[in-house]
């Protein structure tokens, strides 16, 4: 009876709620930044207190001990119960699920379980691979506590030639909040209505394994599913490789590494990149290159150009993803925000994430801070999402599509900017097209560029 009244009261308040919204949204005072887009402005303070007003609280779970993947330091009981709340549900794999008591006694990128999925993970790879192994490693979150991770490595059965066999590390845009939308998991457990079209295409994966490359392949948003915090991403893609060289030394000792990422996954790239310097450094002189396309460099830019359109699906998504590990922005959420986050859509994959986009409905409305993308929470994770003094001590090949309107250019070419800035050695490639045209328009020069350097061609500087 109780979620039945809590049902009625949503229905029979969401109308009255809708029209005082829309009231108040059309007095609403101009954005306090010259220049910035109407769907970044303030709304009228009225409005938090009419959705709080009409939107019961959501009821999640009071907890006498709060879950180890909840726990962060500096916050209230009651934000952590609902952070355990808005946390990705059990798959049943304790591979995926189950967080090890003593993470912070292992090194970053230590071995804790591996599983053969050679058997399942065939049919999905489509390529011939003698091996395929689950490893499970010790990570480290967004804040610099202790975590794990998970990959998938894959062994092909073509032999490489001309050296040790080399690794490429392929980031795939996950852009998901459910555990079981890992590549890995689809890997491990084979198809489901849980994998995502990405996983397959394009076909980085099989051209990589035809010629004789080992491939590494990360669920890179960690077991919190942070979608789109490149921190947490780009920690768990360097454990990865640690952890398949720890695994096997023999076939992977001396092999060059390169990475790759579009989208999601170039959020993932750029992060391992920025941070491979201090994070890994024993890294630094094994991977000899990284290509990123499509990449969300600039979080404030994206506020403009996906808040309230059609891309605002996804941008929900990742800013609940980012609110898994940045626990601080859990307090701005609203009634409302709470019950989307702790609902069932917390589970959501890519394609259902991209259809919410048709309610068009504007993140202010999410939020108790009237101004939310100019709070002091929102200015700090731009900034330390964004992590513009951090030095890619790796080569970068960065391409992007001139016609991008939801990941606009403007934001790839200051990423190329600011690393030929900062001594990177770089290359940037802008493409015809928009961001899915521009994904198969701009692949086959990135990978002939990723080709090369696994072949051991030294990259170009072409920073000027």
């Amino acid at each position: 009876m109780r979620t039945r009244s809590y049902t009625v009261a949503l229905r029979f308040r969401g109308g009255a709620l809708a029209l005082g919204v829309a009231a108040l949204l059309v007095a609403a005072p101009p954005g306090p930044a010259t220049g910035e887009p109407p769907n970044m402005m303030p709304v009228p303070p009225q409005v938090p207190h009419a959705i709080n007003g009409a939107v019961p609280p959501p009821p999640f779970p009071r907890l006498s001990r709060i879950p180890l993947r909840a726990q962060a330091k500096g916050f209230g009981h009651r934000v952590l119960e609902l952070r355990e709340a808005i946390l990705p549900s059990a798959t049943g794999d304790p591979m995926f699920d189950r967080w090890p008591a003593d993470l912070s006694s292992m090194q970053p990128g230590q071995v804790i379980a591996t599983r053969d999925v050679t058997g399942t993970a065939a049919p999905v790879v489509t390529a011939p691979i003698a091996r395929a192994r689950l490893v499970k490693f010790r990570s480290t979150d967004a804040t610099g506590a202790p975590s794990f991770g998970t990959a998938t490595v894959l062994v092909p059965r073509t032999p490489h030639r001309g050296g040790p066999r080399p690794i490429l590390v392929n980031n795939l845009p996950i852009d998901s909040l459910g555990t079981a939308c890992n590549p890995g998991y689809t890997l491990a457990h084979g198809f489901s209505i849980a994998t995502n079209v990405t996983d397959l295409l394009p076909p980085t994966t099989q051209l990589a394994l035809a010629r004789g490359y080992g491939v590494i392949i990360p669920d890179h948003q960690g077991p919190r599913m942070a979608y789109a915090e490149p921190v947490v991403a780009g920690h768990v893609v360097l454990d990865a490789i640690r952890a398949t060289l720890a695994l096997d030394p023999k076939a992977f000792g001396r092999s060059r590494i390169a990475m790759t990422g579009y989208s999601g996954g170039a959020i993932a790239t750029n992060g391992a990149t920025k941070l491979l310097g201090s994070y890994a450094p024993e890294l630094a002189q094994r991977v000899v290159g990284a290509a990123l396309g499509g990449v969300p460099a600039d979080f404030r830019l994206l506020v403009g150009s996906m808040n309230a359109n059609l891309a605002t699906g996804i941008f929900h998504a990742a800013t609940f993803g980012i609110a898994r590990e940045r626990t601080e922005i859990l307090p701005l959420a609203n009634d409302f925000a709470q019950w989307l986050a702790t609902s069932p859509l917390k589970n959501v994959c890519t394609i259902p994430a991209a259809i919410a986009g048709q309610t068009f409905w504007p993140m202010q409305l999410l939020s108790s801070d009237p101004d939310p993308f100019h709070s002091p929470v929102a200015e700090r994770i731009y900034r330390v999402t964004r992590m513009s003094d951090r030095k890619s001590v790796v080569p970068l090949y960065i391409y992007q599509g001139t016609h991008e309107w939801w990941i606009p250019a403007a934001g790839a070419r200051a990423l190329y900017r600011e690393q030929c800035r900062l001594g990177a050695r770089a290359a940037y490639r802008e493409v015809f097209g928009e961001h899915v045209s521009a994904a198969v328009i701009g692949y086959p020069a990135a990978i002939d560029w990723l080709d090369r350097r696994l072949r051991g061609v030294p990259a170009p500087d072409e920073c000027r």
